[in-house]
């Protein structure tokens, strides 16, 4: 188990790591987006390509961060019920969610990914649009997103069960929520 939670930790800080970068590419698609727009408005002039540049930081972002965002447990969830169960269960309604849902959804979209952008990169495939960029970037991000989404469900799953077996803390800390820390 000990090699197993190593693992996890590695996938974690990888995901960490990259999480935190991609977040800088949100700054750079705002300076982009502003620039183009200064330069339409001031200027009257444009490209497609820097249109198609904001949609590429916007793709890498999305897709580069979604394994961060799962580590940070900031993924989107319904919790009508969830709540009232005991932790325990709320861990193995995960670890259900991680085998059933996650991981083969993961590895379906990366493995299916991974013909685009190969086809993409041997064509040399360019935008239709005048002035546009490059195509293969911003299909390869597809398999690389949804692979490291898929590694960090690998993770939350090890950190899941050794939190199951008494040999990991849990793994998503509660904390308290804005009303349990109003002062009345």
């Amino acid at each position: 188990m000990s090699a197993l939670l190593a693992l996890a930790r590695a996938i974690d800080a990888l995901n960490r790591g990259i999480g935190r970068t991609v977040g800088w590419l949100i700054l750079a698609a705002v300076l982009v987006s502003a620039g183009n727009a200064t330069i339409r408005y001031t200027l009257d002039r444009s490209s497609n390509a820097w249109l198609e540049l904001q949609w590429y930081l916007f793709a890498a972002v999305f897709l580069l961060g979604a394994g961060y965002t799962l580590l940070k447990n900031e993924h989107i969830r319904i919790d009508l019920v969830y709540g009232f169960w005991s932790r325990r269960t709320q861990v193995w309604i995960e670890i259900f969610g991680t085998i059933v849902f996650l991981l083969p959804m993961a590895i379906l979209i990366g493995w299916l990914g991974w013909p685009m952008f190969a086809e993409s990169f041997a064509r040399g495939e360019m935008s239709p649009n005048a002035g546009g960029l490059i195509r293969w970037p911003a299909k390869l991000l597809i398999p690389v997103g949804f692979a490291l989404l898929a590694l960090q469900g690998i993770s939350e799953l090890i950190k899941r069960i050794a939190f199951l077996a008494g040999r990991g803390p849990d793994p998503v800390p509660r904390e308290p929520s804005n009303a349990d820390s109003v002062i009345s």
